[in-house]
C-alpha cells in the first residue's frame, strides 16, 4: 500500500492597520517558533501563504526571518503560496484588481525570496465561480478551498481526497478541498488522533490528506502556546508524524507534487461558498438564532453527517448588508479603483487602494474584525490617500449617484481638501466626511448593533444561575456571558442626524437608546438641489415633519468646512420640546452651534466577540446639540481641529 500523502500547509496573516507590538508579538511567539520547529524537527516538505502586509513589515523588521524562508524554499522544502498581496477577499474586487493583487505578491515571492508560485490561498476561502477565469488568468494553477465548498455541491466526503479541476470561461484551475477534521485535530487534540485518522484514510485507499488553516493557532490563540511549545504538542506531532514516515505510511508533499502524482478526482463546479463558521456569522441577528436553534435540533450527530453540510448561513456578501459601514467603506474603494484607472493608474493611489482592500476591517466573527476601530481606521486613511492623490488641484465638484448601491442616490462632494458623502434618503444625513491632509473620515463611528451572540451570552449567564455541579469549559469561558444585553442604536449613526426631543428626556436615557423621539428625520427622504455658491456648494432640503418642513442647507468650502442650517416650523413639537442633531464622531472634531446650544456628549461603546472574550470598544463619540423647538432655526458650523 502506498503511503498517503500528507500536505502540512499553513497560512500567516496581520492585517493592514494592526499594531506592531501585534506582529512583533506573533513573530516571537508564533512565526519564528514554528519554523524553527520545521526545520529541526523534519516537518519538511511544508507549505506556507504570508500576507503582503506581514511580508512587508518582516522585511522591515525581521529580514532574517525572511532569508531563512528564502532558503528553505531554495532548498525546495517549503513551498509558498499566492493570494492577494494586501489579503483582500478577491471575490470582493474588480477583475482587474483581483489580477493586479495576485501579480504583486508574485512579484514580491520572486525579487525577495527567489521563489516561484503557482498555487493559492482563497482569502477567508470565499468562492464564487467567476474568480476561476480571473485565477487563471493571473497564472494560479491551483487552489485551497474547504471540503464544505464540496459537501454543499452534494460531493461526499470520502471523494474530497483527491484533486479536482473546475474553469469559468473555458480558463482551468486545480481545486485542493482542504479536510476540516484535520482543521479541527491540529493543533487542539492529541498528534495520536491525527495519526489514526491518516491511517484510517490509507487504508480507505485514499491518496491525499490536506491541512491548511491559520499559523496563528500555533501559538497565537489564547492557550494555544503553552500548548504547541511548552506542554510539548508541537515536538510530539513531529515526531508522530516522522514514525509514520519511517514506517512507510505517510509522505509528506507540497501541492504541486499532489498535483502532479494523484489522481484527479473530476471536474467540480463549486458554488458561492465560505467556512461553516463564516456563513453564520453573514447573518443578520434573528436568522443567525434561528439557524444556532436548528442546529440543536438536528443534534450533533446529523449535523456532523452529511446532512449537516446543507445547512447553511449566507455569504460573505451579506456583511456588506449587515453593516452599512462595511458597505460604505467597500463602495469608497470601487469608486476610487475605478477613478485610478481612469487616471492612467498613478502607482501611489493604486496602492492606497489595495491596501485599503485588505479584509479584516470588512467583517466580523470571532475576532474583532470590523467592530476595531484601528482596522476601519487604516482603510479610510489609505482611501483618503488615494482619493486625495486623485484630487490633486482639483476644485469643489459633485456628483449625484447611487454611491452605496442600495437604490437610492447620495451626492458626493470632494475638492483637493475633502471629501463628503451625503444621504438624502436618510434626512441628508453626512455619512462619509474624510479631510485629506488628517487622513480621517469623521463620520466613520461604529452603529452599535445587536449581535446573535448578545443573547446566547445572555442566555448562557441565566443558565448557569443556580446550576448544580462543576462549570463545563464552555460556563468558563467568563468573556462570553452577559448579564443584559448591550444597548442598541435606534438608527444608524452619521454626522447630522436631526430629531426633535422631549424636555423631560434624559441624557442617560438618550445615550442607552432607550427613549422615542417626538420626531425623527434619520430615515425620511429629503428633496434637494445643489447650487454653486461662488466656490462653495449648497446642498439645500426640504424634509417633511409631521406636516410641517424642516430647511435644511449645508454648504461645503472647498477648504473642506461645512455650516448646516436650520429652519423649522415651530408647530414640529410642543412648546417646551428640542431640536437636536446628532453627530457620532470618529475623531475629534470643531463642533460650533449657533445660538450657543446646549451640548450632550458622551462615549459610542460597543460589546463585541473577540477571540478572547467579549470587549467592550470605544467606537467614537456622540456629540448632539440641542436648542428649544421655539427658536425656528440654528446653525452648526463643523471644522478640522488645527
Amino acid at each position: 500500500m502506498e503511503p498517503i500523502r500528507f500536505v502540512f500547509g499553513l497560512h500567516l496573516h496581520q492585517p493592514v492597520g494592526n499594531f506592531d507590538y501585534v506582529f512583533q508579538q506573533h513573530l516571537d511567539d508564533v512565526y519564528q517558533p514554528l519554523l524553527d520547529h520545521l526545520e529541526r524537527g523534519g516537518l519538511l516538505p511544508a507549505v506556507l501563504h504570508i500576507s503582503g502586509p506581514l511580508l512587508e513589515w518582516l522585511d522591515r523588521h525581521a529580514p532574517r526571518y525572511l532569508d531563512q524562508l528564502a532558503r528553505l524554499a531554495g532548498e525546495g522544502r517549503l513551498e509558498l503560496l499566492l493570494a492577494g498581496f494586501y489579503e483582500p477577499v478577491l471575490a470582493s474586487l474588480p477583475r482587474e484588481d483581483r489580477v493586479e493583487q495576485i501579480a504583486w505578491l508574485r512579484d514580491t515571492l520572486r525579487q525577495r525570496l527567489g521563489a516561484e508560485a503557482a498555487g493559492l490561498w482563497l482569502t477567508e476561502r470565499v468562492w464564487e465561480p467567476e474568480i476561476a477565469a480571473d485565477l487563471a488568468d493571473a497564472g494560479v494553477r491551483y487552489v485551497l478551498v474547504d471540503d464544505r465548498h464540496f459537501l454543499v455541491t452534494g460531493f461526499r466526503s470520502e471523494q474530497l481526497h483527491a484533486p479536482y479541476w473546475t474553469e469559468a470561461g473555458g480558463k482551468r484551475v486545480a481545486l485542493f478541498p482542504i479536510d476540516e477534521r484535520l482543521r479541527y485535530l491540529i493543533p487542539f487534540r492529541p498528534p495520536e488522533e491525527t495519526a489514526a485518522y491518516l491511517r484510517e484514510l490509507r487504508e480507505g485507499g485514499h491518496r491525499l490528506a490536506v491541512l491548511a488553516d491559520d499559523g496563528e493557532k500555533f501559538g497565537g490563540w489564547p492557550g494555544t502556546k503553552e500548548w504547541v511549545y511548552q506542554r510539548g504538542w508541537l515536538d510530539q506531532f513531529m515526531g508522530t508524524i516522522r514514525g509514520l514516515a519511517e514506517r512507510g505510511e505517510v509522505r509528506l508533499s507540497t501541492f504541486a507534487e499532489a498535483l502532479r502524482e494523484v489522481p484527479s478526482g473530476g471536474i467540480a463546479y463549486l458554488p458561492t461558498a465560505s467556512y461553516r463558521e463564516m456563513e453564520s456569522w453573514s447573518l443578520p441577528p434573528e436568522a443567525a438564532l434561528r439557524l444556532v436553534r436548528l442546529e440543536r435540533d438536528l443534534g450533533e450527530d446529523r449535523m456532523n453527517g452529511p446532512d449537516g453540510s446543507l445547512v447553511r448561513g449566507a455569504h460573505w456578501r451579506n456583511f456588506l448588508v449587515k453593516y452599512a459601514e462595511s458597505n460604505r467603506m467597500h463602495k469608497k474603494m470601487l469608486a476610487l479603483s475605478a477613478l485610478c484607472r481612469r487616471a492612467g493608474d498613478p502607482p501611489e493611489a493604486r496602492r492606497a487602494i489595495g491596501r485599503a482592500q485588505c479584509n479584516d476591517a470588512y467583517w466580523h466573527g470571532v475576532f474583532g474584525g470590523l467592530y476595531l476601530p484601528h482596522l476601519r481606521e487604516a482603510i479610510w486613511r489609505n482611501l483618503s490617500e488615494a482619493e486625495g492623490r486623485l484630487r490633486h488641484g482639483q476644485s469643489l465638484a459633485w456628483e449625484v449617484f447611487d454611491f452605496d448601491g442600495d437604490g437610492h442616490d447620495e451626492i458626493w462632494l470632494h475638492s483637493e481638501h475633502f471629501s463628503a458623502v451625503v444621504s438624502p434618503g436618510r434626512g441628508a444625513a453626512l455619512e462619509d466626511y474624510t479631510v485629506f491632509r488628517t487622513g480621517i473620515n469623521y463620520a466613520a463611528a461604529l452603529t452599535r448593533r445587536l449581535e446573535a451572540y448578545h443573547v446566547t451570552a445572555v442566555e448562557l449567564h441565566e443558565a448557569s444561575q443556580g446550576a448544580d455541579g462543576a462549570p463545563s469549559i464552555h460556563d468558563l469561558e467568563e468573556g462570553f456571558r452577559l448579564h443584559e444585553q448591550p444597548p442598541v442604536d435606534r438608527e444608524d449613526r452619521a454626522l447630522l442626524v436631526d430629531r426633535v426631543l422631549t424636555s423631560g428626556l434624559s441624557l442617560e436615557a438618550y445615550a442607552r437608546g432607550d427613549y422615542q423621539p417626538v420626531l425623527s428625520w434619520a430615515r425620511v427622504p429629503a428633496a434637494y438641489e445643489v447650487v454653486r455658491t461662488g466656490d462653495a456648494a449648497e446642498l439645500r432640503c426640504s424634509l417633511p415633519a409631521g406636516g410641517q418642513q424642516l430647511a435644511k442647507t449645508l454648504r461645503f468650502e472647498p477648504d473642506g468646512r461645512v455650516q448646516v442650517s436650520y429652519a423649522w416650523d415651530r408647530a414640529v413639537g410642543g412648546a417646551d420640546d428640542l431640536f437636536a442633531t446628532e453627530l457620532s464622531l470618529f475623531r475629534p472634531l470643531e463642533v460650533v452651534g449657533h445660538p450657543d446650544s446646549e451640548r450632550w456628549v458622551f462615549p459610542v461603546e460597543t460589546v463585541a466577540k473577540s477571540e478572547r472574550g467579549l470587549d467592550r470598544t470605544l467606537q467614537g463619540e456622540s456629540v448632539t446639540l440641542r436648542w428649544p423647538v421655539a427658536l425656528g432655526m440654528a446653525r452648526v458650523d463643523l471644522g478640522v481641529r488645527e
